[in-house]
This record gives structure tokens, C-alpha cells and sequence, in this order.
């Protein structure tokens, strides 16, 4: 199959955005402009939304409490089995 070019003009900063997205996700910006174009003319319409899996506060924050565990697990009590947690739960 034969190939061409296309030549688009965008704001510097958003082509820079845009290449660190795609880098993100794994792809060039070659790669998710051929991706999109290909899926567009096939559904007839803007077909898809790729994001990225951004972790709300409340993820954060349980994040960093591990992180603060693994660094002093001795302060941490842990279990061996889901009966014996339950069991010091429920005291």
C-alpha cells in the first residue's frame, strides 16, 4: 500500500502535550494519527477516547500510606489469613 504525507500545523505546546501522551500510552504520534484516522473512517465518526489512569485523592492517598508501611513495617500489624484479620477487626 502506498504511503503519503500529511502535514498538519498545531499549537507547539499541544504537539508537545499530545507526544507526551502517546509516549505514555506507547505510541507515536504517527502511530495514534494513523490509529484514529483508521477507526474514524471506519465508524463513520470520532470513534474512541484514549486516557490515561490518573488516581482520584482518595487512591493517592492509599497509595502513599503503602509506600509509608513499607518504609516502617514494623509499626504495621499484618495477617496471615482473612479469619484472623476479621477476627482482631472485630474486637
Amino acid at each position: 500500500m502506498a504511503t503519503t504525507n500529511v502535514t498538519i500545523r498545531m499549537d507547539e505546546e499541544l504537539k508537545k502535550q499530545a507526544e507526551e501522551l502517546f509516549s505514555d500510552l506507547g505510541l507515536s504520534m504517527t502511530a495514534a494519527l494513523i490509529a484514529f484516522t483508521k477507526q474514524s473512517v471506519r465508524e463513520q465518526r470520532i470513534p474512541f477516547v484514549l486516557s490515561r489512569n490518573v488516581p482520584n485523592a482518595e487512591t493517592i492517598a492509599a497509595i502513599e500510606e503503602v509506600e509509608k508501611m513499607k518504609l516502617a513495617p514494623q509499626d504495621y500489624q499484618g495477617f496471615d489469613d482473612v479469619d484472623e484479620m476479621m477476627d482482631e477487626l472485630l474486637k
